[in-house]
């Protein structure tokens, strides 16, 4: 069968049943279940009324439960069994990993992405808000500040491969060097320790398009009465910006930060990419692609640790954005 023809049929199939399911279900509501014709008209169209919510949220919440809920109660339930999947073991799994130097590697490094690499996105992406809404051309900044986000992680890592390249004919970082009187040349990628923060500036580099265009938005919903103010009462454009300008706009930043910290605890792109995490550069999804086929066991448990991790930062972004929205 054709594609165009498979995603015809599944657009006219879907929207098709959840039109029929809402019909049906409404149907079977209030002529079965709390009929109008009735002794009790009223208190059975009340009833109706308080039940209708939950047939349209129904749809949601199995699809949730399906996908979501059942897998990781599942996926919990599989670290628990050993490699073969045969014997329960409990916790062995994750006293494997708290004893794996890899695993603990790993970890550390994961924690320094969440320490630089949503402090730095957020930070440029500021500075690159204010500075741009300041000039004629920041809307032709903005576009190509915000183009790499255009651009997969995988093709952004390979750019940034050729930029770390140590031949000085091809990688930028190496001719600067070379320019600037080195001789020999440098794999920057090898560098233990310091590899990770190169890593780092290309999901930087990325993201700063996405703190910029959110933190731009916010900066221009500052009401103009309160820069005024601070105008007339003498602040300088630094005290203007860091005293009144982001103190009004702190929900915002807190949840940018937090909406990068979520993507950091699941990129696994640039590292694979760039170094294989060899290097030192594992990080856990890393670590977990590595036992994926080979102790199914172990690589859920890294999966579950992952979502232990990531669980608090989307609790409090999704707070943060409610408060926002108040």
């Amino acid at each position: 069968m054709s594609p165009i023809i498979q995603g015809i049929l599944t657009i006219f199939i879907g929207v098709g049943g959840c039109v029929g399911y809402f019909w049906a279900s409404n149907m079977v509501l209030d002529k079965v279940i709390f009929p109008a014709q009735s002794k009790n008209p009223g208190r059975n169209i009340n009833r109706a009324n308080m039940v209708r919510p939950w047939l349209f949220l129904f749809p949601a919440m199995f699809a949730l439960g399906l996908y979501l809920v059942y897998p990781v109660i599942g996926s919990f339930w599989r670290s628990l069994f050993n490699r073969s999947g045969e014997d329960f073991i409990a916790l062995g799994n994750y006293t494997a990993l708290a004893q794996d130097p890899t695993f603990r590697t790993a970890f550390v490094n994961n924690f320094m992405w969440m320490l630089v690499v949503p402090a730095a996105s957020t930070f440029f992406g500021l500075l690159v808000a204010q500075l741009t809404d300041q000039l004629k051309w920041g809307n032709i900044a903005k576009s190509l500040i915000f183009m790499p986000m255009a651009i997969s992680f995988v093709g952004a890592s390979l750019i940034w491969r050729f930029m770390y390249a140590n031949n000085p004919d091809i990688g930028l970082l190496n001719a600067i060097r070379f320019a600037m009187g080195a001789t020999e040349a440098l794999d920057v990628l090898q560098l233990q320790f310091w590899n990770n923060f190169f890593l780092m500036v290309i999901l930087i580099w990325i993201q700063t398009g996405f703190a910029m265009v959110i933190l731009s938005g916010a900066l221009r919903g500052i009401p103009e009465e309160t820069i005024e103010a601070a105008i007339i009462d003498g602040a300088n454009p630094f005290q203007i910006f860091f005293k009144i300008k982001v103190p009004q706009i702190m929900g915002t930043i807190v949840v940018v930060w937090t909406t990068i910290t979520i993507l950091v605890l699941k990129v696994f792109d640039i590292v694979y990419t760039m170094t294989g995490g060899n290097f030192g550069t594992e990080i856990l999804p890393s670590y977990m692609m590595s036992y994926m086929f080979r102790d199914d066991g172990r690589a859920t448990a890294v999966a579950f640790v992952i979502m232990i991790i990531v669980l608090p930062v989307m609790i409090w972004n999704i707070r943060q954005a409610r408060a926002e929205m108040r």
